[in-house]
């Protein structure tokens, strides 16, 4: 290999994708032979249970460009992704998934872009959502405005973790190390120059999602509980609100004794209101919870990630 020559670092997160990886190794090996760098390829096996991991290593058997690295049990997608951070090598990295919904045909124009000089980074979003579910696309579009507004971070809609970085944009993200990561808001946050190139939605390949709606909730939950304080915010004008209408509703009454002799009648509606009380109370202790456990989650202090094996040389088994 040219020592001049740049590296390319090719970060693919796995789960169960036995159907897919060997169409997507194919596709993407075909492209990045044709590019002007180098390239390693860093399958993140996050704890399959089908034959994920003997097709990668298989592939690593045949191919030197191929890195297997396998954690010891699924850590989750964002912890993948953070592994193959820590892990790789490159002057340019990327992101993407093996269900060829990230396209590799794209990084060509991706590459050509950042060696221009004006960006730092290069991240793709869908122009449209053709065979999603209408209610999914509702949600996900709601959530891209509801994010943007509450929070530091800047996510376009349609944002996909698809994306190829220069190394200065990856060392700040291995850099952010939290344990509760939301990568969508990491990327927006740290800054640096992004172009956004469009494309239009792909289907899977093979194989079938992992995101079902109510992971998708819960996703979006930890991203605005991750990067925003909003949520606190809330709870906070809540219980403003209600110690104003308890006033008000105290002194309705007392006046209306005074005034009237009208005794307050009606234990259906106290149980109402007490029921409502209740409720927005909860609400809040809710909100509450969900950051003191993030918190707490932080304050242990566990590895993001834990590889069990890999071929790699100088791997960082945990972080």
């Amino acid at each position: 290999m040219n020592t001049d020559q740049k590296l390319l670092s090719l970060i693919i997160p796995c789960y169960n994708e036995q159907e897919a990886l060997p169409i997507f190794y194919r596709e993407v090996t075909a492209v990045a032979q044709e590019m002007s760098c180098a390239y390693e390829l860093i399958f993140v096996n996050d704890g399959s249970k089908d034959n994920t991991l003997p097709i990668l290593k298989e592939l690593a058997g045949q191919d030197e460009h191929v890195v297997y690295l396998s954690f010891s049990r699924n850590f989750g997608k964002e912890a993948a992704m953070y592994a193959g951070f820590c892990n790789a090598n490159g002057d340019y990295v990327a992101v993407m998934d093996a269900d060829m919904q990230d396209p590799p045909s794209l990084l060509p124009q991706m590459l050509d872009i950042l060696e221009t000089g004006e960006y730092d980074s290069v991240a793709t979003r869908r122009v449209d959502r053709a065979g999603e579910p209408p209610v999914r696309s509702w949600f996900a579009r709601k959530f891209y405005q509801i994010i943007n507004k509450i929070s530091d971070a800047d996510i376009v809609d349609g944002a996909r973790d698809f994306r190829l970085m220069k190394r200065d944009m990856v060392n700040s993200i291995v850099a952010m190390s939290e344990y509760n990561r939301f990568s969508k808001g990491i990327f927006g946050w740290i800054g640096f120059r992004t172009y956004w190139l469009p494309y239009e939605n792909v289907e899977r390949v093979a194989g079938e999602t992992k995101w079902n709606f109510w992971k998708l909730f819960k996703y979006a939950i930890n991203g605005i509980i991750n990067f925003s304080q909003a949520p606190l915010s809330i709870a906070s004008w809540f219980g403003i609100f209600m110690t104003f209408c308890s006033f008000a509703l105290l002194a309705f009454i007392v006046i209306r004794k005074i005034l009237f002799d009208d005794p307050v009648a009606g234990w259906a509606s106290m149980v109402c209101i007490v029921i409502f009380i209740g409720g927005i109370q909860l609400f809040c202790l809710g909100i509450m919870g969900q950051y003191i456990a993030k918190t707490y989650m932080e304050s242990k202090h566990r590895p993001h990630f834990i590889i069990s094996e890999s071929n790699g040389k100088n791997v960082k088994k945990l972080k």
